[in-house]
């Protein structure tokens, strides 16, 4: 069972896992996930021939029939829908929204949400523990000078499921480099994945765009593909200046995750968030909503 936060409602849900059966099987305690587990996942993770291919059929028109039971079973709100004619599921899965659905918080001390998921905000410490497991930031960032800039920061973790919008968006007006790749596997970032091991964030392809910022210093953001997102796209150009709320990227079909990391004493988390992550649920918020200030 996965429960969460809606930011709206202040509730405690429980989430409808996309897929909850394979992920079970696959990361789950028994006797044949343990098998599987050390078998056949590493496969499915490493060879990036299953996402393709399955990437593959979520792009082909046969695939179509698949939005509207989609669209019921996981109550997506399809008023919120920019217009615009889907030639398959993977159309749909990228979809546009209306902007006027995710207001941007304009004011210029705010950082804003950077897409629509489930977070997990970590303010100032001297080592990142997730789920309590240690977050190695060295081997995720896969760079020494950057681990160490940002060894007493803030980070924030964005889990995206399948039902979510897929766009992702910068959380406030800068500069933003040249993205860099660090290639990996696609493991699932679900909980129930990262319950079993949290290392699975800093092994999976992720993609890492350093922005420069006038209220929060610079920050690191990073998109972290997983299993069935093979593909992650940059809308953005490089190289110049971007504006909060503007869109940067998506993700293709699949499950997803953002990172992002803030230098020591740059942002402020909203209450909410850390309390909910404190108390070990994540908080259901969209594109705009404040994250925290400076």
């Amino acid at each position: 069972m996965i429960r969460y936060v809606d930011r709206k409602t202040g509730k405690v849900c429980e989430e409808k896992v996309y897929g909850h059966k394979p992920l079970a099987l696959l990361y789950g305690d028994g006797f044949l996930s343990k098998i599987l587990y050390y078998t056949l996942l590493p496969i499915l993770a490493y060879l990036p021939w299953f996402s393709r291919i399955y990437g593959y059929l979520q792009k082909r028109p046969a695939s179509r029939k698949k939005i509207e039971p989609f669209i019921a079973a996981y109550k997506v709100d399809k008023t919120e829908f920019a217009p615009a004619e889907y030639a398959s599921f993977n159309d749909f899965f990228i979809r546009k929204l209306k902007p006027s659905c995710r207001p941007i918080d304009a004011r210029k001390e705010v950082a804003v949400m950077p897409a629509d998921g489930r977070y997990l905000a970590y303010p100032a410490f001297d080592r990142f523990f997730v789920k309590g497991q240690e977050f190695c930031l060295e081997s995720f960032l896969q760079n020494s000078a950057y681990a160490r800039g940002f060894s007493s920061g803030s980070m924030l973790i964005a889990r995206l499921c399948p039902v979510d919008y897929h766009r992702f968006h910068f959380p406030c007006d800068g500069f933003a480099g040249v993205p860099h790749l660090i290639n990996g596997p696609l493991y699932s970032v679900n909980p129930i994945a990262l319950k079993k091991r949290i290392a699975i964030l800093s092994e999976n392809k992720r993609v890492i765009t350093e922005i420069e910022t006038e209220e929060f210093g610079t920050i690191l953001y990073v998109e972290i593909g997983a299993t069935a997102v093979g593909t992650i796209r940059q809308t953005f150009t490089p190289d110049q200046r971007i504006v909060k709320g503007q869109e940067k990227g998506y993700f293709e079909f699949g499950g997803s995750c953002l990172v992002l990391l803030f230098e020591k004493g740059r942002i402020q988390f909203d209450a909410d968030l850390v309390e909910n992550t404190t108390k070990g649920f994540e908080t259901l918020c969209h594109v705009g909503e404040s994250m925290g200030r400076v």
